[in-house]
């Protein structure tokens, strides 16, 4: 059986490994056309003609996948374009059983664990937490983005207009849920109730990738119940990975308002 980082490599990957007819071949089923249209072309083609098709083939599914790592990011809302490039690690804490390949090869997203990244502001969280998500892409998986206020927002607006079933349902397409600034401004009880709707959800089906400045030991002030707070806390900790920054803010340090 194919292991799940293989199951994801791009079509494109897979047909650059394998000999020109079988590329072809392979391109074709992807491309929907018969395996009697493929064997009659083949046998009537010429070395130059295969070559041909060959370049064709290539050229349509790079096409097509690039077209669907342009809606897969459109549909992820992130807010900003971010990459890993020049992304600096050395303030980054990993932990033991979970280091920074694990976290790139994102092979997490298959077995529905969770990612929290707890640091001061302006560490990096939110720029590696979209990182990974643009990462997440471009491998074909699908993604959502919120701040974790927008989220709530958008659940009461949808509870509000009887719509929130809905809701639900487009956000349990997603390989990982992204939970951005969790904390930063308390919500009360009825926005934490729709928030945990969410989370308990995507339990051991979905990942959740959480940025927060607070640790877990004062998410019941902001949640404004002790026991929805652990309840969350529960089941994100549960297949989780606590990823640590630490450092000045990067705003700050190159804020053009320095003294």
């Amino acid at each position: 059986m194919a292991t799940p980082s293989a199951m994801r490599m791009t079509l494109s990957e897979l047909c650059a490994i394998e000999p020109m007819e079988q590329r072809i071949r392979t391109c074709g089923r992807a491309l929907l056309i018969s395996n009697s249209t493929l064997d009659a072309t083949l046998k009537d083609s010429g070395p130059d003609q295969i070559a041909y098709l060959d370049r064709l083939f290539l050229l349509e599914i790079e096409n097509r996948q690039n077209s669907k790592v342009a809606r897969l990011v459109k549909r992820a809302r992130f807010p900003v374009i971010k990459t890993f490039e020049g992304y600096d690690f050395d303030q980054v804490g990993f932990p033991r059983d979970f280091d920074r390949q694990s976290l790139m090869d994102m092979a997490f997203m298959d077995r529905a664990e969770n990612v929290v990244c707890l640091g001061p502001v302006g560490t990096g969280k939110t720029h590696l937490m979209v990182a990974l998500g643009m990462l997440a892409c471009s491998n074909t998986r699908e993604v959502r983005y919120f701040t974790t206020t927008g989220l709530i927002a958008s659940l009461v607006d949808a509870q509000l207009k009887g719509n929130l079933s809905r809701f639900m349902n487009g956000l349990s397409k997603a390989d990982a849920i992204m939970l951005d600034e969790f904390g930063y401004v308390p919500t009360d009880r009825d926005g934490a109730r729709l928030l945990f709707q969410v989370i308990s959800a995507a339990y051991e089906r979905q990942s959740l990738i959480i940025t927060t400045n607070i640790d877990f030991s004062r998410w019941g002030s902001v949640l404004s119940d002790d026991q929805m707070a652990s309840a969350i806390i529960d089941r994100v900790a549960h297949h989780g990975h606590l990823i640590t920054f630490e450092g000045e803010s990067y705003r700050l340090r190159h804020a053009l308002m320095r003294a």
